[in-house]
């Protein structure tokens, strides 16, 4: 694939200057309490939102704020990456062994529920369900056994064709272990990975890994077998004069597939380099890679093509290989 190749770096980390992430056992330092997000003008709006709509759910503000990216497969196997638009989670530490949830996508289902380390799980709404999930098997290995007030914020939905399950995950997974880590330390991520894989085993290991472990400009390399020290391929498309888009086409699912084969195709007629699907498996929306000099030429092409047969106009997104989930300060 163009822009991709070796590179020999074997450690994991998030975007430049946002402080050291490791990649195994060893924790990063803290900086100071999120507490205050919600009011500090130059944090990103997403970040303060999350942060007020948990104090104003749950009369209290954040003792941390998490955000982790959107992932995505490449066309070649084995490499994922991180896209850079953010899920955010927000958390508070209990002690009296509840858990709030809260997400501004569901305003009319929050809900408060007892954590039980065993048996079966309480009554939740539909979107509650993975992250009370993750919350029991975080209090299984110790962290937040006296419950967490948590809130969720995603910036895209699932019309956009990029997976919104693993993402959440990994914010709430990082946000409860933080605030219920010991002061001077922030959680372990490979230990998070496993959590997550054992509680949620029909989630995407691979898109997971691209949360926790990617760096800007780099895909992961995943195996079989997840590593303590990670490998990466260089894949920055903006560094070589090109453009990643993603392409999500509306309409019925059955339509799906055969309108997005033929926006594929529309955008190849127009210059783009190649194609892919951002998961496993099929979905609403393609990756694509296209010369920068040739963007306008490819949205037009598509967009003249589902115009001329009255079907709504695919959405193009444009997609920066960002670094791993990290704690906003």
């Amino acid at each position: 694939m163009r822009g991709a190749e070796a590179s020999g770096s074997h450690t994991a980390g998030g975007d430049p200057g946002t402080g050291p992430v490791t990649d195994g056992g060893e924790r990063e330092s803290v900086g100071p309490a999120g507490g205050d997000l919600a009011r500090r003008a130059t944090v990103d709006p997403l970040f303060r939102l999350v942060a007020y709509a948990l104090e104003a759910a749950h009369g209290r503000p954040p003792a941390a704020v998490w955000s982790a990216p959107y992932a995505f497969h490449l066309g070649s196997p084995g490499l994922v990456a991180a896209a850079g638009w953010p899920t955010a989670a927000a958390a508070a530490p209990r002690s009296d062994g509840l858990v709030r949830l809260s997400s501004l996508a569901r305003p009319a289902d929050s809900c408060d529920l007892p954590l039980t380390l065993s048996g079966p799980p309480p009554a939740a709404p539909d979107w509650a369900v993975r992250p009370y999930t993750v919350l029991r098997a975080l209090a299984r290995a110790g962290y937040g056994r006296g419950g967490s007030d948590l809130h969720v914020q995603g910036s895209l939905t699932g019309a956009a064709g990029l997976a919104t399950a693993e993402p959440a995950e990994c914010a709430v997974a990082l946000a409860v272990a933080d605030v219920h880590t010991a002061a001077g330390a922030r959680p372990d991520r490979a230990e998070l990975a496993g959590l997550l894989a054992g509680a949620l085993p029909d989630g995407d290991d691979g898109l997971r890994r691209a949360v926790l472990f990617a760096r800007p400009g780099r895909a992961l390399l995943v195996g079989p077998e997840p590593r303590r020290r990670q490998r990466y391929a260089t894949f920055d498309p903006a560094a070589s004069g090109d453009r990643l888009v993603l392409v999500a086409v509306r309409g019925e699912a059955a339509d799906r597939p055969r309108e997005l084969a033929r926006a594929v195709a529309c955008a190849r007629r127009a210059g783009a380099l190649s194609a892919w699907q951002p998961g496993p498996r099929p979905g609403r929306s393609v990756l694509v890679l296209l010369p920068h000099t040739r963007l306008t030429a490819v949205r037009a092409a598509v967009a003249e093509d589902f115009r001329g047969r009255g079907l709504p106009v695919p959405r193009f997104l444009n997609i920066a290989v960002a670094g791993a989930a990290r704690r906003e300060e």
